[in-house]
């Protein structure tokens, strides 16, 4: 398998959003064009794709903002998961994070979505003794 990971081309859109669809990603409230654009506003060197012979199969959305660093959109075509694929990305997030003095990464995820939480406590997260809130400033609907 040769798999490569590189930063977001404009061409990427269309397969980028086709594959968080594959891949449950996309909900109501999340418009991923505007996703998309949002992310090339703010460190866009940081929105990773994963390719296998120039066909997208991952891709991960990292950030970081001077005190955490976060990943969103990780996504792994379907087929291509359990490969190790997933854990690459992670690997590739981490180094960036770390290249840039990040000390340490969030992750969220649906609390119903017990296979990526096993996935992310195999690669070493843990569960903060947190609570997360949100409030939305911009509705996507």
């Amino acid at each position: 398998m040769n798999f490569i990971i590189r930063n977001y081309s404009e061409s990427d859109k269309k397969d980028i959003i086709q594959l968080w669809q594959d891949c449950g990603l996309i909900v109501p409230w999340n418009d991923p064009q505007r996703d998309i654009e949002r992310k090339l506003s703010v460190q866009p060197e940081l929105f990773l794709i994963g390719l296998i012979n120039d066909t997208i199969i991952a891709t991960a959305m990292v950030g970081y903002e001077g005190h955490r660093g976060w990943v969103n959109y990780l996504a792994v075509e379907p087929k291509f998961q359990r490969q190790g694929v997933g854990k690459q990305m992670m690997e590739e997030a981490e180094h960036r994070l770390l290249n840039l003095g990040c000390p340490k990464i969030q992750v969220q995820i649906r609390n119903t979505n017990a296979g990526v939480i096993k996935f992310y406590r195999k690669l070493g997260y843990l569960q903060d003794e947190v609570v997360n809130l949100g409030k939305r400033l911009i509705s996507d609907e």
